[in-house]
This record gives structure tokens, sequence and C-alpha cells, in this order.
């Protein structure tokens, strides 16, 4: 399995649209056969700052991910609400519930 955590810190008023289009890509991310776990986290010290905890099976579900409508529009949409570059880590798991 596949861990990416992408850290996205948004400029203050366009915090109501990166929530609904991370939302709708959140909703359909789920519905990817490749996606294991999909969350959105808001910082609670720092209302700007996101926390997306996504969890693929493998590397190709991962790169289907990204040819997604429902990704592509996220990304695309990103560069109008973001403070920041954002930044991803990805991780292998070694315990995960």
């Amino acid at each position: 399995m596949i861990v990416n955590i992408v850290t996205v810190t948004v400029k203050p008023e366009m915090r109501e649209v990166f929530e609904e289009v991370t939302r709708y890509n959140h909703e359909n991310s789920r519905r990817e056969p490749g996606n294991v776990r999909f969350d959105v986290l808001n910082s609670a010290s720092d209302p700007n700052k996101y926390i997306l905890y996504e969890v693929f099976k493998d590397e190709a579900a991962v790169e289907y991910h990204k040819t997604t409508e429902h990704y592509k529009r996220w990304a695309a949409e990103m560069e109008r609400c973001m403070a920041a570059p954002r930044t991803k880590e990805s991780f292998t798991v070694v315990a995960l519930d």
C-alpha cells in the first residue's frame, strides 16, 4: 500500500472554495477501486492548513487517481486557492488498521 500525506495551505478567502472542491475530490476518490482511504483534515491551530491523508492499494492506483476528472478538477482549483505550494510525502505501510 501507498500512503500520501498532502499538505495544503489556503488563502483565508478561499477556504470555502477549497473545502467544496476537496469534498468533491474526496467523495469520488473513495469510489476508485484502488483507493483504501481518503481523509481530509483541517488543522486545529491554523484554520488555513489542511492535510489530505490518502491510502492506495498500489502505485497503479495512485497513477489512475491522477487521471480522473475529480482529481484534475481539484488540482486546477488549487492554483487559485493555495497560499503556498502544496507538499506531498509518500510512505509505505508498516502497520495500518
